[in-house]
């Protein structure tokens, strides 16, 4: 994919009310989901224990941690947008996050983006964009939101 080149304020403004892009595919994996857990020391059997997983689980199969999903969306983001001239970037919030459906191991996952709104606050633009993450071969989406970035274009 390649990623739509943002440059202004104006660049972006184009995209208010539009699907901006969705990104490639990724797999999110076991070793990821251990990692994850060691980093937040979260290390519920139902993301670790395969083998309990697999005969306790209604899944059948470990499952990603939630925050994991959402902790991909900036690299999944670069995919779909590639912002030039900003000298910061800040990520300032999320609104009605919901997690819909659980991502089992080794699920492939991407990311759809429509530019919410966009506010010019002298000089710093704020980008509301609604995200959700779809999960290949499953209709329900891991999440849905509202992420909102801020970006301090050069001028």
């Amino acid at each position: 994919m390649v990623p739509v080149i943002i440059n202004s304020f104006d660049d972006l403004n184009q995209f208010v009310g539009k699907e901006i892009g969705v990104s490639d595919y990724i797999t999110i994996t076991q070793d990821q989901i251990n990692l994850f857990a060691d980093a937040t020391h979260d290390h519920q059997w139902i993301h670790v224990d395969t083998e309990r997983a697999k005969t306790e689980s209604p899944f059948k199969s470990t499952i990603a941690h939630g925050y994991l999903n959402l902790s991909v969306l900036p690299y999944l983001w670069e995919q779909i947008v590639k912002v030039n001239n900003s000298k910061l970037t800040v990520n300032y919030g999320i609104e009605n996050l919901r997690f819909n459906s659980p991502v089992l191991v080794n699920s492939e996952v991407r990311v759809h983006a429509i530019l919410k709104a966009l506010t010019n606050l002298r000089g710093t633009s704020k980008a509301e964009i609604q995200v959700s993450m779809e999960i290949k071969g499953n209709k329900k989406t891991a999440f849905e939101g509202t992420v909102i970035f801020l970006y301090h274009f050069i001028s």
